[in-house]
């Protein structure tokens, strides 16, 4: 895969120095300077989950010019813009706008130096660290282009800003506000995301599982407290944390299938205050993923399963057994991109971009709530979301020869290479839509 993608950064170094005739991407190309202002805005100034009040007005005010009919506030923070133009199917593009509650150290000019407060109370700088600004400006080219290209295509454009992506909670909130309901019902939902992981300008896609089911489980480990000098007098909680920890390791590799892709990940594990004391209470955190419901199923079980038995077996009272909470309200089901629709879309791409700038990839254990969108109508909603690469060549290539991790998303450091990730996604997502909506 790495010889891949140096050949497809070489590649898209040899095709910058040659220019085909192609009408949309040079129209792109001219409104650039306009797009890297308002990308450069929108990362100085980045707003947390269900806070996006300043960014979904922004960009609701470039819909409104447009001619669009915008609708605000839908799901707390969200934006629907609606276009109709003629009779046709409908086409749904969607884009998130929330930040995350990291502190940016980039070292760009524009960098944030926005400060704020986290869901779990902590005072913290704010970043686009996942490059959400990257997908809200590509959505207002879009928007620009497919407004511009109207004699080109007929149907009904949908184009949304949903919030609250990085909490898994923004696309439930527009569909419980009656985003299938108050507007109109997607034939097709498309997305792109920018990727660390690719270089600037690449394409991925994948038909079938695209990202994972998320879950948030906590276990509360009950022991019996005493003093450190006298263990044989408590139940140690942190003992049995421990030995839950290490059997939950089997879960993966011996109840799932190898074939079968799952996570079982403790990134938390909380117990005590003092050397000599042993307390009467631990907790882990857990982050569970998997692709199918019944995948799914078996982990969650496990580890209700699990987490009692390790309890029974050193001997913890029935009234002080573990408690397994899973997070169904941060609950992020898997992405499923419709094979339908991603053949024709990813054929379509081949075509545009050529062969080698458009790479299969393979699915990823991350999770993202764009899978909603098809969820809430199985039977009549194609949908796919595909990745743009957005490390810059040179980077890649360097980090090809020493060895080097590249920033992830997430990081602090993560720097796209805006303005290819913006012009290839507004490019592909144009392009689709006057494909699915094509007179």
């Amino acid at each position: 895969m790495r010889t891949k993608l140096l050949m497809a950064a070489a590649l898209l170094a040899t095709a910058s120095h040659a220019h085909a005739a192609n009408p949309l991407r040079d129209a792109i190309a001219k409104d650039m300077p306009s797009l890297i202002e308002i990308y450069r805005d929108l990362h100085a100034n980045p707003e947390l989950s269900f806070e996006e009040v300043k960014t979904a007005a922004k960009l609701a005010a470039e819909a409104k010019r447009l001619g669009f009919q915008v609708t605000e506030g839908v799901g707390k923070t969200g934006v629907v813009a609606v276009l109709k133009n003629g009779a046709g199917p409908t086409v749904m593009i969607r884009a998130d706008m929330d930040g995350l509650p990291v502190i940016e150290q980039t070292g760009l000019p524009y960098a944030s130096k926005v400060r704020g407060v986290s869901k779990s109370g902590t005072e913290t700088g704010i970043m686009h660290a996942c490059g959400h600004d990257t997908h809200m400006t590509a959505w207002v080219s879009t928007a620009r282009q497919l407004v511009a290209n109207k004699d080109k295509w007929s149907g009904t454009l949908v184009m949304i800003l949903q919030p609250a992506e990085e909490i898994g909670a923004g696309a439930k909130a527009m569909l419980d506000d009656g985003l299938y309901t108050r507007f109109p019902k997607p034939d097709y939902a498309i997305a792109f995301h920018d990727a660390a992981q690719f270089p600037a300008g690449t394409i991925g896609y994948q038909s079938g599982w695209a990202l994972a089911n998320v879950d948030s489980v906590d276990i509360k480990v009950k022991g019996v407290g005493g003093h450190g000098a006298y263990p044989h007098t408590t139940k140690d909680p942190i003992v049995l944390a421990s030995r839950i920890v290490t059997a939950l390791q089997t879960l993966v590799s011996r109840e799932v299938d190898p074939q079968d892709a799952a996570v079982v990940t403790v990134g938390s594990f909380h117990a005590g205050a003092k050397h000599n004391i042993i307390s009467d209470e631990a907790t882990l955190l857990l982050t569970v993923r998997s692709y199918s419901d019944e995948t799914r199923k078996l982990l969650l079980d496990g580890i209700r399963r699990i987490a009692k038995g390790e309890a029974i077996a050193a001997g913890v009272p029935e009234d002080r057994m573990p408690v397994v909470s899973v997070n169904e309200a941060e609950f992020t089901p898997a992405t499923f991109n419709t094979s339908p629709l991603t053949e024709r879309v990813a054929s379509l791409f081949k075509k545009q971009f050529g062969e080698q700038r458009v790479i299969e990839t393979k699915p990823v254990m991350g999770g993202e709530d764009f899978s909603r969108f098809y969820l809430a109508d199985k039977a009549n909603v194609q949908s796919m979301i595909f990745w743009v690469g957005g490390v810059p060549q040179a980077e890649m290539e360097a980090a090809a020869k020493s060895g080097k991790p590249l920033p992830s998303l997430h990081s602090p450091y993560w720097v796209p290479d805006a303005e290819k990730v913006i012009a290839t996604a507004s490019e592909a997502l144009t392009l689709a839509a006057m494909d699915l909506m094509k007179k």
